[in-house]
């Protein structure tokens, strides 16, 4: 047999094990599933595409994007962040429908930080065009000094970002209550490496310092799991799929306590509770997130 006819019978095979669904998985390096569409000199492949290193300097930042979009599955990225004094940077990791003001969009942004201040996270929601669901929570550990994994698990009854096995957001389907969720928009996976001292750290008060440049955040272990668009249509809405199985529906007993873990100790800022911005609270604030 030849080695493309191999190749074929082993993918047609691994689409028969999907119950007839061709999920996407996870590539063996960088070029595999992703593309760089900002900056080619600033982003350099490690160990044949295994890892990759993004660099942002004055002259400058950079990003990556998935070949192809995906509707529900998870996502996931090991990253090492720009170590030191890495204020004024915003390191992202996000999926986007790229459709303009009716966007769907699934934000991680790594806000930076002056030496020995902690690292902030900022996560937000897009769904049907409507964002500003902005939430903060500052990092238990240094996520500069290892790697760490930063998902997106997206079926049809919540989002979840988790950090490691710890998961800071919940985002529940509330559509019964006419709350938008994203359920028909295929997202793209993106990361970009960009400089934003007009607002990133303390709002603004720090700004970047050139003389550290430049700054440099590494990637591996690029796992995306979902059904691709364009792919078969019914991908999506099959039950079978193991993102939408029973385990993956809601929080687990652990998960919960972890949850609730951060949302007392790290959190350091939630748009639902900020009165100045939403008087009336948002409804999928009351409706639970």
């Amino acid at each position: 047999m030849t080695m493309a006819l191999t190749n074929a019978f082993v993918l047609l095979f691994s689409c028969v094990l999907a119950i007839s669904f061709c999920v996407w998985g996870k590539p063996a390096t960088f070029l595999d599933d992703f593309q760089i569409t900002w900056s080619d000199s600033h982003i350099r492949q490690i160990d044949g595409g295994k890892a990759i290193q993004l660099v942002l300097d004055q002259n400058s930042g950079c990003g990556f994007a998935s070949t192809r979009k995906y509707l529900f599955g998870r996502v996931s990225l090991k990253i090492k962040l720009i170590p030191g004094d890495s204020a004024g940077t915003v390191t992202a990791f996000y999926m986007n429908s790229d459709t303009d003001t009716v966007r769907d969009e699934l934000d991680f942004e790594f806000l930076g930080n002056r030496s020995g201040q902690p690292y902030t996270v900022q996560t937000n929601i897009y769904a049907h065009g409507k964002g500003d669901r902005e939430q903060r929570v500052n990092l238990w550990f240094d996520p500069s000094a290892d790697f760490h994994t930063y998902t997106i698990m997206w079926n049809h009854h919540h989002i979840v970002f988790y950090v490691d096995d710890v998961p800071i957001r919940v985002y529940k389907n509330n559509e019964a209550r006419n709350i938008p969720f994203p359920k028909f928009q295929p997202m793209g996976v993106y990361s970009t490496l960009w400089e934003a001292d007009d607002w990133a750290t303390r709002g603004g008060l720090e700004k970047i310092d050139w003389s550290k440049a430049p700054f440099l955040a590494y990637y591996k272990d690029f796992d995306i799991e979902g059904c691709p668009v364009p792919g078969p249509a019914s991908c999506a809405s099959n039950t079978g799929n193991w993102w939408e199985g029973s385990t993956y529906q809601a929080l687990n007993a652990m998960e919960a306590r972890r949850y609730r873990w951060v949302r007392m100790n790290h959190m350091i800022y939630d748009y639902c509770t900020d009165k100045s911005r939403y008087p009336v609270i948002p409804p999928e604030c009351i409706a639970g997130i």
